[in-house]
């Protein structure tokens, strides 16, 4: 049959249609209660349309605060591990030394071990230390687990880097620095902002190892979580619409001028 035959030709598109419907379909739901007048303390249940929380998305105590800290927190953590990532990636890849093959095992170990593992271990490392739970032990325990994916993203990009074309340039009097600068930097740029925004979604994201380290600070997931033993305001569906509809924006823009940059070099 037309229809059988059909379906075999595009096995793996539908498949992959569907698989994508059925990971977007979270964020719908969360965009469409963006727009609901709830009765009771619970958004679970449409009741009526109403832009009330779009206009005043900061109307529930300490939310626009949690939120500002969880993206203070995901910023410098995605400075931080990006540039110490970058660094650790190049060196592995580059230069031979003892140990390497250690510490190239040593790096996958923050995204292989759970999540409450780790989140105690910090913890038991900061009571040691005598350090006051709050900002920075989350932040420091924020860039411990985002520096493993910034060294994945980076270390995949480097690898791949054609060495002729750095020694190219110290062939046309290019120094280090302008070496770096003008010719390995931008071939590395594309894994280097892979890194970057996959650390700052986990920074942004993340719950338990956060909910450990943080002693009286609260986070934007924290307060999600503690909101929804309570009753679940809709500037929560609010707040998570703008930044579902922010990183597809981000993603869209990267794909355009990707995909313009490539047409350049096609004349």
């Amino acid at each position: 049959m037309p229809v059988l035959r059909m379906l075999r030709r595009n096995l793996v598109v539908i498949a992959g249609l569907l698989t994508l419907a059925y990971m977007i379909l979270p964020n719908i739901v969360v965009m469409v209660f963006s727009f609901n007048r709830p009765v009771g303390r619970f958004n679970y249940a449409w009741q009526e349309f109403s832009l009330d929380a779009w206009k005043d998305p900061c109307g529930v105590a300490d939310l626009c605060g949690s939120l500002s800290l969880s993206l203070r927190i995901a910023v410098w953590a995605t400075v931080g591990a990006t540039v110490l990532g970058t660094m650790i990636a190049f060196a592995l890849v580059r230069y031979r030394f003892r140990a390497r093959g250690a510490i190239n095992s040593l790096i996958f170990l923050p995204m292989a071990m759970p999540e409450v593992v780790m989140a105690a271990s910090l913890l038991t490392l900061f009571l040691n230390m005598g350090a006051e739970l709050g900002f920075w032990t989350v932040l420091i325990a924020h860039v411990m687990f985002c520096l493993s994916f910034v060294v994945t993203a980076v270390k995949a990009r480097v690898m791949s880097m054609d060495p002729r074309l750095e020694e190219a340039a110290r062939d046309l009097y290019a120094g280090p620095v302008q070496t770096f600068v003008r010719v390995t930097l931008p071939i590395a740029a594309p894994g280097i902002a892979a890194g970057a925004l996959l650390a700052f979604a986990l920074s942004f994201d993340d719950f338990i190892i956060t909910n450990f380290n943080a002693g009286s600070t609260v986070t934007f997931p924290m307060f999600v979580w503690g909101s929804a033993q309570r009753g679940t305001p809709v500037q929560i569906n609010v707040i998570g619409t703008a930044m579902f509809v922010i990183a597809v924006a981000v993603v869209l823009v990267g794909q355009l001028i990707a995909n313009r940059r490539r047409s350049n070099a096609g004349k």
